[in-house]
C-alpha cells in the first residue's frame, strides 16, 4: 500500500477543514461588525417591514413634533375597521382605532413616534397594522394577520 496517497488524502481533508473553519470565523466576524455598526437601524430605531417606501424614506430625526403644525390625517381601512393616523413630517400620531362590527381593539400606539400600530381581534383572528409617515403622508408599513389555533388543535 502506498503511504504517500494516504498521507495526501489526510492532508487534503485537514486542509479543507481548516479552510472551512477560517471561512466560518470570517463570516461570524463580519456579521458581528455589521450588527455593531448598524445596530440602531436594525434593532427597532425606525419602521421595519417589506414595504419599498420604508427603505426609500429619508428620516429627519431632528425635526420636532409641533401639535399646531401642518399635518395630514388618514384612515387606514381593512376588514378590521379603521385606524386613524396623523402625520407631521416623519412624526406619526395614532389618533384613534375604529373597529368594525365584530372586531375589538386590543391596543394602539398613540405616539408621537416614527411609527404607530394598532391590534384588532375578532374571535381567534388578529390583525396588527403598522403605519409610518413618508414625507408627511401616512403609509402602511405592514399588516400582519394571525389566527390562533382552536382548542381542538391544542388538545
Amino acid at each position: 500500500m502506498d503511504t504517500r496517497t494516504e498521507h495526501g488524502d489526510w492532508r487534503r481533508v485537514v486542509g479543507y477543514a481548516l479552510a472551512w473553519g477560517l471561512a466560518a470565523a470570517l463570516a461570524v466576524t463580519i456579521g458581528v461588525l455589521a450588527v455593531t455598526s448598524l445596530g440602531d437601524s436594525i434593532r427597532g430605531r425606525g419602521p421595519l417591514g417589506s414595504n419599498e417606501l420604508i427603505r426609500n424614506a429619508e428620516q429627519d430625526d431632528d425635526a420636532p413634533y409641533d401639535p399646531q403644525g401642518e399635518s395630514i390625517r388618514t384612515v387606514v381601512r381593512d376588514e378590521f375597521g379603521g385606524f386613524v393616523v396623523e402625520c407631521q413630517g416623519f412624526t406619526a400620531i395614532g389618533v384613534e382605532p375604529r373597529p368594525a362590527r365584530g372586531w375589538t381593539t386590543v391596543s394602539y400606539e398613540t405616539g408621537p413616534d416614527d411609527d404607530v400600530d394598532a391590534i384588532f381581534t375578532s374571535g381567534a383572528r388578529s390583525i396588527e397594522v403598522e403605519v409610518f409617515c413618508n414625507a408627511g403622508v401616512p403609509t402602511v408599513a405592514e399588516i400582519e394577520r394571525k389566527t390562533l389555533p382552536s382548542q381542538a388543535d391544542t388538545g
